[in-house]
């Protein structure tokens, strides 16, 4: 019926939805958060950015699967191949030729032609030319000093490198293996705030610790026996070079695997419907 005052609401065009309608995908409600905004109290993402980070700058590669890729992460076939040829070609030169000079030349046009190779495959150069450093650091200590043990004296220092600073994460309560693992399993570093996952990411990291003061136990050894010592040196850091770090790398993954039950924290996703 009309009121003669026109005291009935006008028609703008627009029903009024009634109150429990549920809106259209992709419409956003008065008041809703936005689909993928972080709610209060929710990590910075900045947070898992930075966890994300230093895995993969450290190397570290996820599969489809969701778990740790053993091989990508040690860099592959062929990052295997640029790590482990160098001195394989440097000891076979010098047990043939016992030329210092000749064996340190071909270790080096190794470590280059790997870097040539990654320019043709327009592929990062970071490993390449780190192998490249790292054996041009090699071969002048070995040409410095004239004994053919000291090309592998660089390995003792990084080893002791790293284990130092493998060490001081852990009293920091900021394990390495928890950074690095953290990401593959979409944890970010929540898992810093659960005592357990703590220590599981803590004695994973004491475990790539023993893996690499494993390596100076053995060679250490060696080195001081001089050139007698040299075959057995350069063999046993071909063997615990890439091989020991995937096993030791896959031994610290299934230490620090969830409790079977234990919530893995997951990616969120919109939700489809209203509350």
């Amino acid at each position: 019926m009309t009121v003669a005052n026109g005291s009935e609401p006008k028609d703008t065009g627009r029903p009024t939805p009634p109150q429990d309608e549920v809106s259209l995908p992709g419409e956003a409600k008065p008041g809703a958060a936005k689909p993928g905004a972080a709610s209060p109290g929710a990590d910075s993402p900045s947070v898992s950015d930075l966890a994300a980070g230093y895995a993969e700058k450290a190397g570290l590669h996820r599969n489809s699967a969701g778990h740790v890729d053993m091989l990508k992460s040690a860099g592959g076939v062929q990052g295997i191949a640029e790590s482990i040829l160098p001195g394989l070609v440097f000891l076979v030169a010098f047990t043939i030729t016992r030329d210092l000079t000749l064996s340190l030349i071909a270790a080096l046009a190794t470590a280059a032609v790997f870097t040539v190779v990654r320019l043709i495959q327009r592929r990062p150069l970071t490993q390449a030319l780190a192998g490249v450093v790292g054996v041009g650091i090699s071969a002048w200590l070995a040409n410095t000093t004239g004994k053919a043990e000291d090309f592998y004296v660089l390995g003792f220092f990084t080893n002791i490198a790293y284990i130092a600073g493998m060490v001081l994460s852990i009293v920091l309560k900021w394990p390495v293996a928890g950074l690095l693992f953290g990401f593959v399993r979409n944890e970010g570093l929540e898992w810093r705030k659960d005592a357990e996952r703590l220590r599981a990411y803590s004695l994973g990291t004491w475990i790539v610790v023993a893996v690499l003061a494993l390596r100076l136990v053995v060679q250490v050894p060696l080195y001081f026996m001089g050139e007698p010592g040299l075959t057995a040196l350069a063999t046993t850091r071909l063997l615990m070079g890439a091989p020991l770090y995937i096993l030791g790398l896959w031994v610290a993954w299934l230490v620090t695997k969830p409790a079977v039950g234990e919530p893995t924290p997951q990616p969120s996703k919109p939700s489809s419907s209203a509350d």
